[in-house]
């Protein structure tokens, strides 16, 4: 059966792409997409950034017509700034908006955004309600379990967001103080999604990071998705090969080293294109290491890619990369 969010048809087990912040920009979504993700959404934009017209939060806003289905996520912890940004935001047309409950991070969550809005139910619940009356469009949500294991409410939250028609729930497996700490807990996702009062789709959120630990907590937890983060950066295989092994059972090999080159300088021209080359190769440097993750003896190449500042140069290096190393990886 086809999972769904409002009338968006994301196939029968839908693979989605996190927000993260200084990473799910386009040009990486780019090749995620090409990959296999079946959902992505923006980096979290803050509403007052948005209101207040901040380049940085206009600039996430863009999105690509090959990127749809794609959602823009907002967070705020004013209900007034929530409901303008929403309206802001859909001017654009995503497919969807998607509030973040669930970011830990002090500058975010200590001034009433993101996961501290778990600690204030109620008023999490009229935030929803004013982004749900300012758009067309579905309204989702992501959160986590609770804010610390003496507050777990993510039950009580499913239920009432549900009531005032999200149409669908990430739940990330940890509290607002586990931060990224310690194991994802997703037997509270699992109790969500039978809950015989939720019919919304619900997706987990946490430690994914292998074609084995997304089939097996497919089976395990029940639920509708999953949403992988951390583990696609520097790795967007990934979504190719969980989908080929739900399909077929086996897994499929890793990407070639020509692989790796090719899609890194893919991610490398789109930066560019998308944020001219300046920042663009510079914002370019956090990836190398995770895309070449692995390849022994790697970092005398890894300092010459974060230290050239034109285009041609990098590529020159990523060339002879293909060449170094070619016997490493089969």
């Amino acid at each position: 059966m086809s999972v769904k969010i409002g009338n968006i048809d994301l196939g029968e087990f839908p693979l989605l792409l996190a927000p993260m912040e200084d990473v799910s920009d386009p040009p990486f979504r780019y090749v995620c997409k090409k990959n296999g993700a079946d959902l992505m959404y923006t980096e979290f934009i803050s509403s007052e950034g948005l209101i207040r017209d901040a380049y940085k939060s206009r600039q996430k806003l863009d999105i690509f017509e090959y990127e749809r289905p794609i959602g823009i996520q907002i967070f705020g912890s004013d209900i007034e700034s929530m409901r303008e940004a929403t309206r802001i935001a859909s001017v654009v047309e995503p497919d969807l908006i998607d509030i973040n409950y669930g970011c830990p991070v002090k500058n975010v969550a200590c001034r009433g955004a993101g996961a501290s809005l778990l600690q204030d139910v109620d008023k999490m619940v009229k935030m929803t309600k004013a982004v749900i009356e300012s758009t067309h469009l579905p309204v989702t949500v992501k959160t986590r379990l609770g804010w610390d294991d003496q507050t777990k409410n993510v039950y009580e939250v499913a239920e009432r967001l549900q009531d005032i028609g999200i149409k669908a729930l990430t739940v990330h497996g940890r509290t607002r103080s586990q931060m990224y700490k310690g194991q994802a807990d997703w037997s509270i996702i699992r109790d969500i999604k039978k809950n015989p009062r939720v019919f919304i789709p619900i997706f987990g959120n946490g430690d994914v990071d292998s074609v084995e630990k997304a089939a097996n907590w497919r089976m395990e937890y029940e639920i509708d998705g999953i949403m992988i983060g951390r583990a696609a950066i520097g790795y967007p295989w990934i979504f190719r090969e969980i989908k080929h092994y739900f399909k077929t059972g086996e897994r499929l090999p890793g990407p070639t080293l020509n692989e790796r080159v090719q899609v890194c300088r893919t991610h490398l021209e789109k930066s560019i294109a998308w944020k001219g080359p300046k920042t663009g190769i510079f914002e370019m440097r956090r990836h190398y290491a995770n895309y070449f993750k692995g390849i022994p003896d790697f970092k005398l190449y890894r300092m010459k890619l974060v230290s050239l500042e034109n285009i041609e140069d990098i590529i020159s290096v990523l060339e002879e990369i293909e060449v170094q190393f070619e016997n490493e990886i089969a």
